[in-house]
C-alpha cells in the first residue's frame, strides 16, 4: 500500500489508517485508489473477520484535497475535459461500497475533523467510536459542491432527512457530543483514549461470529429499501444461512455448557 495509506492484519483484525497528518487526511489521488484498494483487500482476505478505518494526526479525513483539486480543475478547463470529477465514480463510490458492502464489521475510529468524504467514510462503517474533540460537517455545500461518498444516504438514515437538509444546507461543525445525540457517534471517548478503545471494539468483533455479522449487515440494507413481508423473507434466508454455520453449532454448545463460545467466523 501507498505511504498515505497503511494497512495491517492482526489476530483477524484489518487495521486501515490514512496518513496524511500534515494535509489533515486530505484524500489526494495516491491516497483515494490506496484506501479504495486496501477495503478491497480487507474484504476478500478470509483472514480478516473485522476491520477499523481510523487516522494519523488531528483529523480523520478533511475529504477532497482542495490543492490537488484546484489543479485538476484548471487543468480540465484548459483541455475543455471534465476528467477532475470523474474520482466520485473512480474512487469515492468504490470506497464506500467497500465499507458498506464488507462481509464483516467495520468500526470508524475518528480521532478528529470528519468532513465531506470524510463524514461519508464515517457514516458508511458500522459502528463509530469517536473521540471527544472531533468534529463532523458536511462541507459540499460551501465549495458549491453537492454531496458525494453516500452522505445522500447515509446521513438522512442515521439523522433523519429533515436535519440531514439542515446539515447539507448550512454546513456547521458539528462536536462529538451533538454527534453522538444525533446517532453519528456511537461511542464518545476521551481523545487519548480514542485508538485503545476503537480498537477494543473493532477486536472484539474480529472475534465473533463473522457470518452472522455479514447477514446482520445485509438485512439492514434490505430491510431499508423493501417492505415487511419482503424483509420476513429476507430474514428467513439469511437464518438459514446463518443456521448452518460452524458459529451458531459453536453457540449453542457453548450456551449449554455455560461456556463462553470462541467463533472461527465461518
Amino acid at each position: 500500500m501507498a505511504d498515505s495509506v497503511l494497512y495491517e492484519v492482526s489476530d483477524g483484525l484489518a487495521t486501515i489508517t490514512i496518513n496524511r497528518p500534515d494535509a489533515m487526511n486530505a484524500m489526494n489521488a495516491e491516497a483515494k485508489a490506496a484506501l479504495r484498494d486496501a477495503l478491497r483487500a480487507a474484504a476478500d482476505d478470509p483472514a480478516v473477520r473485522a476491520v477499523l478505518l481510523t487516522a494519523t494526526g488531528r483529523a480523520f479525513c478533511v475529504g477532497q484535497d482542495l490543492k490537488e483539486h484546484i489543479g485538476s480543475l484548471m487543468a480540465d478547463r484548459e483541455a475543455g475535459t471534465g476528467q477532475t470529477m470523474t474520482t466520485v465514480k473512480e474512487h469515492y463510490n468504490p470506497i464506500v461500497r467497500a465499507l458498506a458492502g464488507m462481509p464483516k464489521p467495520v468500526v470508524a475510529g475518528v480521532n478528529g475533523v470528519a468532513a465531506g468524504a470524510g463524514l461519508g467514510f464515517a457514516l458508511a462503517a458500522d459502528y463509530r467510536v469517536v473521540a471527544d474533540t472531533a468534529k463532523f460537517n458536511t462541507s459540499f455545500a460551501g465549495v458549491a459542491l453537492t454531496a458525494d461518498s453516500g452522505v445522500s444516504w447515509t446521513l438522512q438514515r442515521v439523522i433523519g432527512p429533515g436535519r440531514a437538509a439542515d446539515l447539507l444546507l448550512f454546513p456547521r461543525n458539528i462536536t462529538a457530543q451533538e454527534a453522538y445525540d444525533l446517532g453519528i457517534a456511537n461511542k464518545v471517548v476521551p481523545a487519548d483514549e480514542l485508538a485503545a478503545e476503537a480498537a477494543k471494539v473493532a477486536r472484539a468483533l474480529a472475534k465473533g461470529p463473522t457470518l452472522a455479522y455479514a447477514a446482520l449487515k445485509e438485512s439492514l440494507a434490505y430491510a431499508a429499501e423493501h417492505t415487511l413481508d419482503e424483509a420476513l423473507d429476507k430474514e428467513d434466508e439469511l437464518q438459514t444461512r446463518a443456521g448452518a454455520s460452524e458459529d451458531h453449532a459453536i453457540a449453542v454448545r457453548a450456551f449449554i455448557a455455560k461456556e463462553q463460545p470462541e467463533y472461527l467466523g465461518r
